[in-house]
């Protein structure tokens, strides 16, 4: 399992609320949130590594691999250092932020088991919310996987042009193009018309349609050569959407 998650403001989300929730959770025992705010980000650096080097290092190359002894005594040598990190941050808050006074500290601040407690239980809620994270988007992605099997099952298009239902094959087909009112199915032969919504069909559509433009899905198989703001296909050359061109240059670049 990969428990690398993938989702930027989620992790930035989580270190905002925990900036937040600790310091008014210290500030209230020190009566000034602004000094435990200073000692949280002094503390942040050392409960960020610890918690990644966990998450990432620790749990997927031993855990998740059945290397119980390695993944234990790596953890205890985590521990080690990370309090011993933690004593140094001590060490620089009694004398920047205390004056050489842990009584200018707070009640709080020189009790390095309450310290250390709080240290690994936000690495532990922050693993637990990470796989959570991960879970779903893996969930996500079998959903689209089985989403796409279906569709590759359909070999061909069937839709209503002319009030009558058409059947056409996926390979016979171009690009289709939306217009004011109606798209239109540009096929090897002759142009099919139907009301449709360009944005419906491209759900039903195999993963070998790709939309380009909010006027055009294109069949990857029939592309002849494509640049960063142009595709050719047949003898068209269609125009790449702005928003979509990152989209585009990923899903083409082994063509």
């Amino acid at each position: 399992m990969n428990i690398k998650s993938s989702n930027l403001s989620y992790h930035i989300s989580y270190w905002i609320f925990v900036i937040i929730t600790l310091s008014l959770v210290f500030g209230l025992s020190w009566g000034s949130n602004l000094a435990a705010f200073y000692f949280i980000c002094m503390l942040l650096p050392i409960v960020f590594g610890t918690s990644y080097f966990f998450n990432y290092v620790l749990v997927p190359r031993f855990y998740l691999k059945k290397k119980l002894f390695k993944f234990g005594l790596y953890s205890f040598y985590t521990v080690v250092i990370s309090l011993y990190l933690e004593m140094i941050v001590l060490m620089f808050s009694f004398i920047y932020l205390g004056h050489f006074s842990f009584e200018n500290l707070g009640p709080n601040a020189s009790d390095t088991v309450l310290l250390g407690v709080i240290l690994y239980l936000l690495v532990f809620v922050g693993s637990f919310l990470l796989m959570a994270q991960q879970i779903k988007e893996n969930q996500d992605k079998i959903k689209n996987l089985l989403l796409e099997k279906e569709k590759s099952k359909i070999t061909q298009l069937e839709i209503v042009s002319n009030r009558k239902k058409t059947k056409i094959p996926y390979q016979d087909i171009l690009y289709i193009e939306s217009l004011t009112d109606y798209i239109q199915i540009h096929t090897s032969t002759v142009p099919i018309t139907s009301k449709e919504k360009i944005s419906n069909l491209a759900a039903r559509l195999p993963d070998s349609f790709l939309r380009i433009h909010r006027s055009f899905v294109i069949n990857k198989e029939q592309v002849k050569s494509f640049t960063s703001s142009e595709i050719i296909i047949g003898e068209q050359t269609l125009n790449i959407g702005r928003s979509y061109k990152a989209l585009v240059r990923e899903d083409l670049k082994n063509i």
